[in-house]
């Protein structure tokens, strides 16, 4: 039994098997953790001060590179949880 997925959208979720009923695609609680690194950053409440200076940059810089750290973690864990099933 081999599935196609609808209109060619290999990002779809929705997929047609050989006997022509729709089965929805399996999603991995992981993927929840993604939203994280997305959300955090716009919490601006966070980061809306001049102090603490880390090597003389302000909060705000320091905290948007370690948005970016927070970002490449989070997606490498979830891609590393999720290859297994796939």
């Amino acid at each position: 039994m081999t599935d196609s997925s609808v209109s060619g959208n290999p990002f779809s979720s929705v997929l047609i098997n050989d006997s022509g009923m729709k089965s929805s695609h399996p999603r991995s609680r992981w993927n929840w953790l993604l939203p994280i690194p997305i959300v955090l950053p716009l919490a601006t409440f966070l980061f809306n001060a001049d102090g603490p200076r880390l090597a003389g940059f302000p909060l705000f810089y320091w905290l948007q590179l370690a948005f970016v750290g927070l970002v490449v973690v989070v997606t490498t864990l979830v891609y590393q949880l999720t290859k297994q099933e796939r």
